[in-house]
């Protein structure tokens, strides 16, 4: 062969060979050594590509010598003199194929999730790296990814540029495809009332999301059981397969109300007769509120002890502050009410009333002793057994004094002696005296004193209204103004001062007000009239003046003969 001849089948076999650079080639294996495949696609020598560019996530390699191999052909010899081949720039170029016309026609394709990265993951698709954002893994957040990974899966390509190499996927959109598939069909068949199987596949303060196969339902916390539950963490837990029937279905909106307690008997059923008003039962505190405590009679019957009805003596004190939670309590019904599934509940009735037990151990009139436990305007509050109060009004405090004198000789934390005057269980209320506990002066005083009776008075006090006088054995009185002179002109206080002496006549003694009025007016009408018995009278042609002389000059003699 001529030198030309040659040269032209150099140039032919290099053109050709130019001409494969940059393509996929066919190649047969020759043999596998230390992790490296040697490849023959049919040029001068052979080329060489690492064993684990033949593997797939999740799949095991199954390479032999003699299988038939798609590469791609990077360069015709490298520095060893070999063939640069690779196999994962073929399987990339033949995935790039697939994926265009998959992504033009809108269609799934298959990848295996292999990696993370910021903000995703990384998807093997065949051969192609495509990413995976995390809002489009699940349609739910998936706080654990692993149990997805190295497992072939669909996904949806969202977008792709090959220039660029980039491809974006989704997960989500296949799974809100099939969802709203299965929805469409089960949404058709539901009606209330079905009785269906689900699956818990998630769990919130107010309830738990149930799937129903391609459709979420909503099971209330409160539709859980009849009993009370707090959470419903307390009865489920994720993935739990749980029976429930449709309670409400909204076709507009499309959502799906459903519960478990409704499969069961409804507890209220005859309520009235199992828990009849004035019984007694055991129960336990489920739930302590400002106003009361709620008090499980049986799973799925509680009732209520309003506040009012918890103690006999703790009336402003909070619920928790009488009863804790789960606490084990002796409760009376008071009140059934089925149709509003109410049980109004009593809590002190089951303990002794303490204000009946203070009236049978200390009637009226019985003396004891107790603390001051406050003052107020209106008198004293006592504390007595059975941690309950009596008061001392001010008009009990002393038989002379005013209340609002008296009261000044008491301060909180004195023991005082006193004498119950009256018990009233129904207002819970005990009236005490203090000066009950001494004779009253006054009876004993007013007892001598007679209306009509002229007696020797001091003056005490001098008002505008009249005189106070001290007159017996420490009697008092008073004598109004108009009671001084029978003159209109000589009824005047000014003329009279403490201490001075007078004759006045008792005209009225009122035990109620304990007040005895007193006339000097009086006598003197009494003085007239006894000088006209005793000395005649106008009639009988005697002149006033010659019987009030007469009355003098007697009145005088008598003087002079003591």
């Amino acid at each position: 062969m001529s030198n030309e001849s040659f040269a032209a089948l150099l140039e032919e076999s290099l053109g050709t060979g130019d001409s494969l650079e940059g393509t996929v080639v066919k190649g047969t294996v020759i043999a596998i050594e230390n992790d490296f495949v040697l490849i023959d696609v049919g040029l001068k020598s052979e080329g060489r590509v690492a064993l684990k560019e033949f593997s797939v996530p999740g799949q095991p390699v199954e390479l032999k010598s003699g299988d038939t191999v798609e590469v791609y052909l990077e360069r015709m010899e490298d520095k060893n003199g070999e063939a640069q081949l690779s196999r994962e720039k073929a399987r990339r170029e033949e995935a790039w194929n697939v994926l265009e016309r998959a992504f033009n026609e809108q269609q799934r394709v298959t990848g295996v999730i292999f990696g993370r990265v910021k903000g995703g993951f990384t998807v093997d698709l065949s051969g192609a790296v495509a990413f995976l954002p995390g809002s489009q893994v699940d349609i739910r957040p998936v706080r654990d990814i692993t149990p997805l990974m190295g497992s072939p899966q669909p996904f949806q390509i969202l977008k792709m540029d090959r220039r660029r190499g980039n491809i974006v996927v989704s997960r989500r959109a296949v799974l809100e495809e099939s969802r709203a598939e299965a929805r469409s069909e089960l949404v058709a068949s539901l009606k209330e009332g079905q009785v269906l199987q689900g699956v818990v596949k998630n769990i919130t303060d107010y309830g738990a999301f149930v799937d129903l196969g391609g459709v979420d339902g909503l099971l209330h916390v409160t539709d859980i059981a009849w009993r009370r539950i707090n959470h419903p963490s307390e009865a489920l837990h994720i993935g739990q397969t749980v029976t429930v029937q449709v309670i409400r279905f909204n076709s507009e909106t499309q959502r799906i109300s459903l519960g478990m307690k409704q499969l069961e008997a409804d507890p209220w059923e005859g309520v009235g007769a199992k828990y009849p008003v004035g019984a007694k039962f055991n129960g336990r505190v489920t739930n302590i509120t400002d106003y009361g405590a709620f008090v499980e009679l049986e799973p799925g019957i509680e009732g209520l002890v309003h506040v009012s009805e918890m103690s006999w003596t703790k009336k402003n004190v909070h619920p928790g502050k009488i009863v804790s939670t789960s606490q084990e309590v002796e409760v009376m019904i008071l009140d059934v009410d089925p149709q509003k599934r109410r049980i109004s509940l009593g809590l002190k009735q089951c303990l002794a009333n303490p204000w009946e037990s203070f009236v049978e151990k200390f009637p009226a009139n019985t003396e004891i002793e107790g603390e001051v436990k406050n003052i107020t305007e209106f008198g004293l509050f006592v504390g007595l057994p059975g941690d309950i109060d009596g008061m001392v009004h001010l008009s009990d405090l002393d038989w002379e004094r005013s209340g609002e004198e008296a009261i000044q000789d008491f301060k909180k934390g004195d023991t005082v002696k006193v004498r119950v005057l009256d018990v009233d269980v129904e207002k819970e209320r005990i009236s005490l005296g203090i000066k009950q506990l001494t004779a009253d002066p006054f009876e004993a005083g007013s007892a001598t004193v007679r209306k009509g009776e002229v007696v020797n008075c001091t003056i005490t006090a001098v008002q505008e209204a009249g005189l106070e006088v001290s007159f017996g054995d420490n009697m008092t009185g008073f004598i109004r103004k108009v009671e001084i002179a029978r003159d209109r002109n000589d009824q005047k206080t000014d003329s009279y001062k403490v201490g001075d002496k007078l004759e006045a006549k008792v005209t009225q003694v009122d035990r109620n007000t304990r007040r005895i009025s007193l006339s000097i007016k009086a006598k003197e009408f009494e003085e007239e009239k006894q000088a006209m018995a005793d000395y005649g009278t106008s009639d009988s042609g005697a002149s006033l003046g010659d019987i009030l002389g007469a009355a003098i000059r007697k009145a005088r003699a008598k003087e002079g003969s003591n």
